[in-house]
């Protein structure tokens, strides 16, 4: 995937999305208007897990800044749903007070539901058009990151 991934450093946002073609322009977008921000990228539920508890380990030793600002979750995701990703960072303590906004192509009343449920803080629909795209975007990340 073409989206930069971010190897050290306080990382701002997890993005979880499979869809290499949304993740680059989401990632593209907030590198552009909300710089310096760093942003890493996970195409599946299970390695955006993997990170989430070895950040958690982190926070647990340390500063609970070593956590991200705000986690983008898509829904549909190879290996480990984004429900079963939502689920697991709103039980444990250490993680739970981790914004998570549930930015999917699913406009299914009964995912909305169980993300809400489970703990999701927002629950966006993917717009089809660009600039609807890039507009949401860019205000999840100014809303959500202002609060943190």
């Amino acid at each position: 995937m073409g989206c930069e991934r971010m190897n050290e450093g306080t990382v701002d946002i997890v993005l979880v999305e499979d869809n290499p073609y949304d993740a680059e322009l989401i990632a593209r977008v907030l590198k552009k208007e909300m710089p310096p921000i760093h942003i890493k990228v996970f195409d599946d539920g299970e390695e955006a897990l993997e990170f989430i508890r070895e950040t958690r380990r982190k926070a647990g030793e340390a500063s609970v800044r070593e956590q991200p600002r705000l986690i983008l979750l898509d829904l549909k995701l190879p290996k480990v749903t984004g429900l079963e990703v939502l689920r697991h960072i709103k039980t444990d303590d250490l993680t739970k007070g981790i914004p998570v906004v549930v930015f999917t192509s699913s406009a299914e009343e009964r995912d909305r539901l169980e993300s809400y449920r489970l703990g999701a803080d927002s629950y966006v629909v993917k717009p089809v058009n660009f600039a609807d795209f890039r507009r949401s975007v860019i205000e999840i990340a100014k809303g959500w990151l202002k609060k943190r």
